[in-house]
């Protein structure tokens, strides 16, 4: 990792405290080469001077809203144990009195609960918590950085005995890997127990561009080789083609397509919003952010604070 001193923290309401991550999920969109990284991925940028300009850039803001970390890199990264980045702008926005909605896949978020639980009771905190599969073994081959799903679980049960919200980001799903409904069914099942507010699906599928898409093909050829190929052939190959890699199976099905969808996308989402019905969990995307994003009303900001 490198250190930088930063000019800016707040775009314009979340923050990427590191710039790369060393979770090493094999479908990260954030490697995409359009987000222009001049350092390798797990080569992490670390905004050194967060605290303080989140601190300057609260100052000046004349209505508190909900604070929410950015795409470019889980805030809880491993390196966050030591370097206590987070926590101390978790201590910032304690201290104004703001929200704040930290999305994450690491358990690591548990040393910070008791502010959390502050900041909630003062204003609105929100855990975002990425989940993809219930399968604890596959999870540790598509995300073998960051625990696995099994203990994020424990993550959003502790969440709700101490009184914070909590949405699950159930994306992306992998065609032909996690595409499911026993995938579906486990995920569901876990929001459940942990009593989830909401779920965010972006459909069954998932996003390939220039940089992740190479890095998401090669993770295929590691970790589902043409020695153990998927059963079935491809649509339209002729009977008795025979069984193909799965590499070869995205690329013949997909192409370069930036949005790859799962086959069987119609009835696993109308699974999904069946199962949100009946459990009374909400499910969406623009109503979720809303929700999440929705701040308290109370008086605006004190001279003080000025």
């Amino acid at each position: 990792m490198h250190f930088v001193s930063a000019k800016s923290i707040l775009t314009p309401r979340s923050m990427n405290i590191y710039r790369g991550c060393t979770h090493g999920c094999i479908y990260c969109d954030s490697r995409s080469k359009c987000y222009r990284f001049t350092h390798a991925f797990e080569d992490i940028e670390v905004k050194q001077n967060a605290p303080e300009l989140l601190e300057a850039a609260l100052r000046r803001k004349r209505k508190r809203c909900m604070i929410g970390t950015g795409s470019m890199g889980d805030p809880y990264i491993p390196a966050e144990k030591d370097l206590r980045l987070m926590r101390r702008c978790l201590e910032v926005i304690d201290r104004y009195s703001f929200g704040v909605s930290p999305q994450t896949k690491s358990d690591l978020i548990l040393r910070d609960l008791d502010l959390l639980s502050r900041i909630n009771s003062k204003a609105k905190a929100v855990v975002q918590m990425t989940l993809t599969t219930a399968d604890d073994e596959l999870c540790r081959k598509i995300e073998p950085g960051v625990c696995p799903t099994s203990r994020r679980f424990e993550v959003l049960k502790a969440c709700r005995d101490a009184g914070i919200p909590t949405v699950v980001w159930f994306s992306p799903l992998l065609p032909f890997i996690n595409d499911t409904i026993e995938n579906v069914d486990g995920i569901v099942d876990y929001c459940v127990q942990a009593g989830v507010h909401a779920i965010i699906c972006f459909g069954m599928g998932l996003t390939l561009r220039e940089g992740n898409r190479e890095y998401f093909y090669a993770a295929l050829d590691r970790l589902f080789p043409a020695a153990a190929p998927i059963p079935g052939s491809l649509p339209g190959s002729p009977p008795g083609s025979g069984p193909v890699s799965l590499r070869e199976r995205y690329s013949k099905c997909y192409g370069d397509s930036y949005e790859v969808s799962s086959p069987d996308n119609r009835r696993l989402m109308a699974h999904l919003a069946a199962r949100c019905r009946r459990h009374n969990i909400m499910l969406g995307i623009e109503p979720v952010f809303a929700w999440i994003e929705a701040f308290p009303a109370g008086d605006p900001l004190q001279p003080e604070l000025f």
